[in-house]
């Protein structure tokens, strides 16, 4: 029998949500994706059975509460989409503040001391910049480098001062990019890496402590052996 993309990840949903519901019959707690999969079975089961839209979205609401599913999952599942057939055709459901008491009522509000809680970062200290280098991509597709790789070891098609870049990461906020398009050149602020200063994977240049002894002249010579461009080739 051949599935459907669609049908295989129905499949999936429902499989995950069988496990859940066993482990519920054992007392057991529920975790994120167990209760993201219970949620969303029920939601799309209330629908092929005939139910309107609203009457799909409160059954998603009353299959868990708070006290079924494990400390700080409240917080992380603010709500659960799945597709789902009605009579009328396919559908997205959106089963927003899915942990409602059987009353109706919410159950639960958490608290900044919740785990899985947002909360206001502290005042970190200004961002520090210890270099610049100015980076050319040299291949014919844009190249985008996050925040915190080890600059040093980024694709070999980027020419810049690998040894500027040596121990350094982009100087910009922690999750976003860079993207270098073909032969355009950009200047980029680069940080040190701090802590233990013990760079592992990556493009396995250094795989080691930056700082020791010969680190960074043997992580260099490996460099250019790969192919790696740099100012000087």
């Amino acid at each position: 029998m051949r599935l459907t993309p669609a049908e295989r990840d129905r499949l999936l949903v429902f499989t995950a949500a069988e496990l859940a519901r066993s482990r519920r019959s054992r007392g057991l707690k529920l975790n994120v994706p167990e209760s993201i999969a219970l949620i969303g079975d029920t939601a799309a089961e209330a629908a092929r059975d005939g139910l309107r839209l609203h009457e799909v979205i409160a059954k998603g609401r009353n299959i868990l509460t708070a006290d079924d599913v494990l400390d700080g999952v409240v917080e992380i599942v603010t709500e659960v989409r799945i597709e789902a057939t009605f009579d009328d055709g396919t559908r997205l459901i959106v089963v927003d503040d899915p942990f409602r008491a059987l009353d109706g009522d919410v159950a639960y509000e958490s608290t900044s001391d919740s785990p899985g809680a947002v909360v206001e970062a502290p005042v970190t200290e200004e961002r520090r910049i210890d270099a610049f280098v100015d980076v050319v991509n040299e291949s014919d597709v844009a190249i985008t480098v996050t925040s915190h790789f080890h600059f040093f070891e980024v694709n070999p098609r980027l020419r810049f001062d690998r040894a500027a870049a040596y121990g350094r990461h982009l100087a910009i906020d922690a999750g976003t990019t860079v993207r270098f398009d073909p032969r355009v050149p950009v200047r980029v602020e680069l940080a040190d890496i701090r802590g233990a200063r013990v760079v592992i994977g990556f493009a396995g240049l250094v795989d080691g402590p930056l700082d020791e002894q010969g680190a960074k002249e043997a992580a260099l010579e490996k460099a250019h052996n790969c192919g790696y461009l740099d100012v000087e080739r």
